[in-house]
């Protein structure tokens, strides 16, 4: 299938390509750009409850920026497996003020992490720029309508059931070449439905209903994604995976992350949604550094 991209649709080199999220371009190149994660949910897999109130989220989101993140990412509904739903109330009530707050103390673009349209209508006039939707815009009708309308930057991840149900046993024929067909069909759907090719970027969603040997075969084919002409994200940071391969809990996963990075940053993944962005920041100056040959 050959679908307009961002490769196709400009005549920029590699080194100059522009995601265009609303009035905001953000340039991709050689390094990958670091997503920040500011979940201000009381139960998020690995960093519940840090960023619960107003002040504390503003906090964080700042010390994010100051890391070095290019992007923050913000949401309001945990999508950990076996997650409880959270309300269109409920998560507005979230999101929108830290949102708001950030918007007016940081130039660094603002992402709604939300499968829910209401709440990205809501977050965009708050201040974000990007909608990142775990169902690939499919959980809500609406989504795709208002992508379009708003003129939104979109991360469309792959996600197999919901996030109750994502991790009974996921299989795949071939997992790469399986997401390299959903992804076919739903960026034709997304085209179709007038979100421009230059506002899309893919997420494989590692985690997100795979078995920690799709995981690995996804992080380590990043070549193949690319190939359908979109900037590629990649969230792996202290996901599950890593304790199978590393035998490390949770709080002990900043190492592997890091080499996954270093790996995916190799493959010119373009953008890194992290936890920890100091570490990653540096881990990837140094490994650019090295490969460039320059101080």
């Amino acid at each position: 299938m050959n679908l307009p991209s961002l490769k196709s649709s400009t005549s920029q080199s590699e080194h100059q390509r522009l995601w265009k999220c609303r009035d905001q371009s953000i340039s991709l190149g050689r390094m990958p750009l670091l997503m920040g994660i500011l979940n201000v949910t009381p139960d998020s897999f690995s960093d519940g409850g840090e960023a619960i109130n107003l002040d504390s989220a503003v906090y964080k989101g700042l010390q994010l920026v100051k890391n070095g993140a290019d992007i923050l990412d913000i949401g309001g509904e945990s999508t950990r497996p076996g997650a409880e739903l959270v309300s269109v109330e409920e998560e507005l009530q979230r999101v929108i003020p830290a949102i708001e707050a950030l918007s007016t103390q940081t130039h660094v673009p603002i992402s709604i992490d939300t499968t829910k349209a209401e709440v990205a209508r809501q977050a965009i006039q708050a201040g974000a720029v990007i909608i990142n939707d775990i169902s690939g815009l499919t959980f809500d009708p609406a989504m795709i309508p208002l992508a379009a309308e708003t003129k939104a930057g979109v991360i469309c991840m792959h996600i197999l059931g919901t996030p109750q149900t994502m991790q009974d046993h996921p299989e795949y024929e071939d997992v790469v070449s399986d997401l390299k067909t959903w992804f076919g069909e739903r960026i034709q759907t997304l085209l179709s439905s007038g979100i421009e090719p230059e506002r899309i970027v893919i997420d494989p969603g590692v985690g997100f209903g795979k078995t920690a040997e799709h995981n690995l075969e996804i992080l380590s084919h990043i070549e193949e994604f690319k190939d359908l002409g979109y900037p590629v994200l990649i969230g792996h940071s202290r996901k599950r995976f890593l304790s199978k391969l590393l035998g490390r809990s949770v709080e002990e996963r900043l190492a592997g992350t890091v080499g996954v990075s270093i790996a995916l940053a190799d493959q010119s993944v373009d953008i890194l949604r992290l936890h920890d962005v100091a570490a990653n920041r540096d881990a990837l100056s140094a490994w650019q550094a090295v490969s460039e040959r320059v101080l």
